[in-house]
């Protein structure tokens, strides 16, 4: 937590920084108690998946930049690279989904702050925030070092940039 508020100080950020709990949902709610303290006047609030240790500088003062232009709601992502395929229930293909429209959502996930609060108020069991802040949701371009660091294979890619760095 030291090091983060540090770097993100010598960063002029002016950013919050809040300690997550057991879980998304509790992370969330603690940060939305911070940001809601009167003494902070927060106005951008972004969720992020530390899963994603790699997302680059860039891509959050893109989040930050399209909420801070007006955007309520706004979520980096990635066009879709892989073939998706419908099964039925005994695992055979029904068909191809078009690729077109799809993409794949990363973090931060960057809120004004009222747009957070309803959301979260209108938390749905499973629902991602995305899917209940009941606003348009803008996006602007994800980057594929953002990726998600959660199986074995993805620790071994991270481990293989982390050497190809030094």
């Amino acid at each position: 937590m030291d090091a983060t508020r540090a770097v993100l100080a010598d960063a002029g950020t002016g950013a919050l920084v809040v300690p997550g709990g057991a879980d998304r949902t509790d992370s969330v709610r603690l940060a939305l108690r911070a940001a809601l303290d009167e003494s902070h006047d927060i106005q951008i609030v972004l969720v992020h998946d530390a899963a994603r240790a790699f997302t680059p500088p860039e891509m959050i003062r893109a989040v930050v930049a399209a909420v801070a232009a007006g955007a309520p709601a706004v979520v980096p992502v990635l066009p879709v690279a892989d073939t998706v395929k419908r099964v039925d229930a005994g695992e055979f293909v029904t068909g191809t989904v078009s690729r077109t429209d799809l993409r794949a959502a990363q973090t931060p996930q960057g809120f004004t702050l009222d747009v957070l609060c309803r959301a979260c108020e209108a938390a749905a069991a499973g629902a991602g925030l995305t899917d209940r802040v009941g606003v348009p949701i803008s996006t602007v371009p994800g980057h594929p070092a953002a990726m998600k660091v959660t199986t074995p294979f993805d620790l071994a890619v991270a481990e293989a940039l982390l050497g190809a760095e030094t």
